[in-house]
Formats: structure tokens, C-alpha cells, sequence
């Protein structure tokens, strides 16, 4: 145990911004014992910590490397004396810690992901639940992600998240309201909406969906001036969401649905709940309803029944709904999910690689030719950050971390341009690329 005095600690997390939020909770209480505490993005960073917090991923293979590789560089840095102690929480911990005690030894302790009093307590320190709705933000102190809801009920054959964090569980909206008053009151300006099904919230609390109805009781918040969704449920949809997206200037018209396949041999493999011609009206109702609206998705390849044919009735799937932003990953059978019981994985790694490329490559000329339809129009643009000396924020129609951004130039006659970070400022795009708009400031 550490002794309760001016310690240095220092934390990273690995995976979705869902984990960032569970972190920056537990950073507050750390602090408010005493602590000193510092988030670092790498581990690298990690040199001089007297403790390194590393809030780990378990979600897919890819995932569950990382986030042994940073547990693994950690130990290394242990035992050169670079850090003093390393505790290992969140999901990867979660799902399987005596397998990780057999494997690395030498961290000192593992929690899981509810574990957060545990830890207090390992440190010496005591969680206060009068303070559970404030965080340490990681973020810019600009914008925020707000979670509102735990766990998920779903059984998509492919996903571990209900064995790692359970079933459904909404947060109380008056505990979400307090939260995102206090992110206003400290600057907050975006908040950006997570869980594991955002369009779930309030079924568990109310019996029906309350999603439309937390977004607009946010949207009174005075200094709060956008409101983004991510990570919403194609199955059940709740239609009053996109009444609230087109009316309320508030809400960004923009939506993340990772709808995953289209093919319905797939779609019923997967067991999403949902067939192909529900969300091939589903996406034809978000263009009507939303005029402008920017459409987010995440598709996977090479889930099993995942022929030829399929997958090329998803790259023309692709092609004539011209999602603004998608994402994609190769299938991976994870241990404990209804899939790698069921299913056989017989697609060979490079298949999976070849069709993953393939996708990328339409969804790449068809952000290019998005991209390239706002040059020449005005934007307002939420400045993220300066990098070589250049502002870089995105529009309402960009998510922090996941989207691209915009370059602003033209901004040395406003003197200290680290002034403009957190600010709205309106440019004229004079170019993109695939990923990123080249702009100029108007003012």
C-alpha cells in the first residue's frame, strides 16, 4: 500500500472513450486524497511515476495486444527503477485475471473494471460518493464525453462487452444533468454522448427509450453549444431523436450507428437483431428527416458466412449510401462469446486483410468526394489544438478523435494563437483531402 502522502501518479488508458470517462471519475477521487496525478498518452510518459495506473482494453485481439504490450513495457520500466509501482484495471483485467497474475507477475496489483473503490484503497485513499459526478478531464478542457449508461444487453455473436460489463444499466438522468452542468461550468462546450447502445437509455429506468429527452434537458444547459451522438443501435431505433437532431440548433447532425454488414446471412449470423432492409430504411429516414445530416458507421469484415458474395453486397451497400465517416475491423473469434461457440472462423487472415483493404479504399474516395464538396463554403470550426503553429479543430460535423480535422491558417494577425484553443472561429475551406480540411480564417 502507498502511504497517503504527495505521491506522483501517473495514468493511461487504452481503448474507447467509455474507458476515458472511468478514468477521469477515478482521477477526481484519487486527487481528492492527495494525490498528485498526470494523464500521459503514451507510455513512454510513463518515467518518474512513484505509480502507473494502465486502464486496459479486452474488447478484440487487436486490443487485448496493446494493451498487454503497455502492461509489459511497464513492468520493464519497474524494474529499471523508472517507475515505482503498477496497478492494471478495466476490461482486459476484468476478463481474465489469473491468467494475467500467471503472465505478469510483476505488477503489483490487478482490478477489474467496477473495481474503483479498490484501488482507492490499495493507494490509501477513500472514495467519496459526494463526489462521484466530477472528473479530471484528459480531453481538451473544451469538450467532454458524457456515459450514459453501463453494460449492454445485446448478444451480437461477436462481442465480449457483456461478459466484461454486464447487462444494461442506465445512468440516473438527474446524476447526468449535475455532471454535464458542472463540464459547463468548467469550461465544457461539446458534449459528446457514449455508452455501449446510446439509443437504449431509460429502458431499464423508464420503460421506454429517453435518449431524445436527456438530449434536449442537455441542451438547456446554458454554455453548452453542441451535443453529439455516438455509438446508437440500428434494431428499434428511437425515431424522436431525429426530430430533436433537425430542430434543436444544439444537437450536431451527426450520428455514429455501426451498423456492421448489410448481407442478411450476416446480419442474422451476428445475431444484431435487424435485417438488411430495416437498415437500408433506417439510413434512407436519417437522409430525410436529418437534411445534412453526416452518418458515422463501423462495418466488419470476415465474420463467418461472409462469402464472396456478401461481402461485395456490402462494399455496393457502401457505395450508394456514401457514409461521410466509416470505420471498419477484421473479425477475431473472442473466447466466451456466442460466436467462437457456434461459429466456425473460416476465413484466412488474408482474406479478411484483403477484404478490409478493399472496403477502406471505396470509403476513402468517398470521403475524398464528400471532403471536396465544402471547398469554397464558410464553417464554424471549435479550435482542438495549435500544432506547428497552425490551429487544428473540426467542425460539428467531425467527432474529437475518431474523425478528421481542420487546418486553419491565416490566424498570425490575431496575435497568441494558443488564445484561439477552445474557441469558435468560422473559416473558408480551401481544400481537403481524404481525412482533413485546409481552411482559412474569416473571423
Amino acid at each position: 500500500m502507498l502511504p497517503l502522502t504527495l505521491k506522483k501518479i501517473k495514468l493511461i488508458t487504452l481503448g474507447c472513450s467509455k474507458n476515458r470517462v472511468d478514468s477521469e471519475h477515478l482521477l477526481r477521487q484519487i486527487a481528492r486524497n492527495g494525490f498528485d496525478v498526470e494523464v500521459i498518452e503514451e507510455s513512454s510518459y510513463a518515467k518518474g511515476a512513484d505509480l502507473l495506473l494502465v486502464n486496459t482494453c479486452g474488447f478484440i485481439h487487436d486490443a487485448k495486444k496493446e494493451s498487454i504490450d503497455v502492461i509489459l513495457s511497464a513492468v520493464e520500466d519497474k524494474k529499471r527503477g523508472d517507475i515505482g509501482q503498477v496497478f492494471v484495471f478495466g476490461c482486459l483485467s476484468q476478463r481474465y485475471p489469473l491468467e494475467l497474475k500467471e503472465l505478469i507477475p510483476e505488477v503489483d496489483h490487478f482490478f477489474g473494471v467496477f473495481d474503483r473503490e479498490a484501488i482507492l484503497s490499495a493507494l490509501g485513499g477513500i472514495w467519496d460518493n459526494n463526489f462521484s459526478h466530477e472528473r479530471i478531464l484528459s480531453t481538451p478542457s473544451h469538450y467532454a464525453f458524457l456515459k450514459i449508461s453501463e453494460g449492454c444487453d445485446r448478444s451480437c455473436s461477436y462481442c465480449s462487452i457483456p461478459l466484461i460489463r454486464g447487462g444494461h444499466i442506465s445512468v440516473l438522468e438527474d446524476q447526468l444533468i449535475r455532471e454535464a452542468k458542472l463540464l459547463a461550468d468548467h469550461g465544457v462546450k461539446e458534449l459528446v454522448i457514449v455508452a455501449q447502445d446510446t439509443t437504449y437509455y431509460g429502458i431499464d429506468t423508464k420503460g421506454e427509450r429517453k435518449i431524445a429527452s436527456l438530449v434536449e434537458k442537455l441542451s438547456r444547459i446554458k454554455s453548452i453549444e453542441w451535443i453529439r451522438m455516438l455509438y446508437a443501435y440500428p434494431a428499434g431505433f428511437p425515431e424522436d431523436l431525429l426530430k430533436v437532431m433537425s430542430e434543436n440548433p444544439k444537437v450536431c447532425k451527426y450520428l455514429d450507428i455501426p451498423l456492421q454488414h448489410i448481407s442478411d446471412k450476416v446480419l442474422t449470423a451476428m445475431r444484431r437483431g435487424v435485417d438488411s432492409k430495416t437498415i437500408r430504411s433506417l439510413v434512407q429516414r436519417f437522409r430525410e428527416k436529418v437534411p445534412g445530416i453526416v452518418l458515422r458507421t463501423t462495418m466488419m469484415v470476415g465474420h463467418p458466412g461472409e462469402g464472396k458474395r456478401e461481402f461485395e453486397e456490402l462494399l455496393k451497400f457502401v457505395e450508394d449510401a456514401r457514409f461521410e465517416r466509416l470505420g471498419a475491423f477484421e473479425y477475431s473469434q473472442e473466447e466466451g462469446t456466442w460466436g467462437a461457440s457456434n461459429l466456425r472462423d473460416r476465413i484466412s487472415n488474408a482474406e479478411k486483410s484483403e477484404r478490409f483493404g478493399r472496403l477502406m479504399e471505396l470509403q476513402s474516395a468517398i470521403s475524398l468526394e464528400y471532403n471536396r464538396t465544402r471547398i469554397g463554403g464558410s464553417e464554424r470550426v471549435l479550435i482542438d489544438r495549435v500544432e506547428e503553429g497552425l490551429p487544428v479543430g473540426r467542425t460539428s460535423k467531425e467527432a474529437p478523435e475518431v474523425d478528421g480535422e481542420v487546418i486553419v491558417r491565416g490566424c498570425g494577425e490575431n496575435g497568441d494563437i494558443n488564445k484561439l484553443i477552445g474557441k469558435f472561429v468560422t473559416v473558408e475551406v480551401k481544400d481537403a483531402d481524404e481525412y482533413d480540411l485546409y481552411s482559412k480564417i474569416l473571423y
